[in-house]
């Protein structure tokens, strides 16, 4: 058992009530007997700056996920080592504060969600993949998919200058692939996609809308919806109903998370344990 100080690690966004990550990452501690703890720090775009200057400091807070809508806007903040899929995406949700003060940072985002389409049995590889959103959450979703050279890639964004520049950033670092802005919604071609992925906040209310027409939808195509809580959004629901294979982004919560907890402590992440932990948490 570790006696010295409680070491603090935790998620900041806004909102981060739903979120599951203390389960997991609270599970793994108690599991490898570890003197820590994990925490939500719901922080507004204007209480930014104040986390990083401030909070960070006072709380002694060695390690932090990072969530919508502050992916992009901690970057700036980054003064040690960053990874290369920070780089590439400038984006982060995995902070680490070094011993000096500095912060580290890397994006387990991605590889969580390639582990868990591996998990699944599913290569990108020559599939045609339709991605809605073109936030944090979907640039590391895209060059994780560009990596396995699908035969085309579409990206939709209600902010087309946003969907641009993620296109841009895939025919930078991956220029054999085919990727396109889709301008809208109807452009993405979901009845011709092997993978739709959506990768933003839309579906976490109830009172959100359904993105897509559910004619769109065939049991040929493979629906992945990021968001896991609530289990079943409206999107995966009319992909079930319409014979679609589904998932929802607890798999590659898990994942991202293991990685991450590996990057703060430099231990092995038990991965069943956390496992357990978030089906217990999304069942219970």
């Amino acid at each position: 058992m570790n006696t010295g100080a409680r070491e603090l690690y935790g998620l900041i966004g806004y909102p981060v009530k739903h979120s599951y990550s203390p389960y997991m990452h609270n599970a793994a501690f108690e599991f490898l007997k570890m003197n820590a703890e994990y925490r939500l720090f719901e922080v507004s775009l204007e209480k930014l700056d104040e986390f990083f200057k401030k909070t960070i400091v006072e709380e002694k807070i060695r390690g932090f996920n990072v969530t919508i809508p502050h992916k992009v806007a901690t970057v700036p903040y980054l003064n040690a080592s960053i990874s290369q899929s920070v780089r590439m995406n400038q984006a982060v949700n995995t902070v680490r504060v070094e011993t000096d003060g500095t912060m580290s940072g890397c994006n387990s985002d991605g590889m969580g969600f390639s582990l868990d389409l591996k998990e699944r049995g599913f290569d990108a590889a020559g599939k045609k993949v339709s991605l809605i959103g073109a936030g944090g959450g979907a640039k590391a979703v895209a060059t994780s998919i560009a990596v396995k050279h699908p035969a085309k890639l579409l990206i939709f964004d209600l902010d087309t200058a946003k969907a641009r520049a993620l296109c841009d950033i895939i025919k930078n670092f991956f220029p054999s692939v085919s990727v396109e802005v889709a301008v809208t919604v109807e452009m993405l071609k979901i009845y011709q996609a092997d993978l739709l992925i959506n990768a933003t906040p839309v579906g976490m209310r109830e009172s959100d809308p359904l993105a897509i027409k559910k004619e769109w939808l065939s049991g040929d195509i493979f629906v992945y919806d990021l968001i896991y809580n609530p289990a079943e959004t409206k999107l995966l629901k009319a992909a079930k109903d319409a014979g679609c294979h589904t998932a929802n982004g607890l798999g590659m919560l898990l994942y991202q998370g293991c990685l991450a907890f590996e990057y703060w402590t430099g231990r092995k992440a038990p991965v069943d344990v956390m496992r357990k932990a978030l089906l217990e948490r999304l069942h219970g």
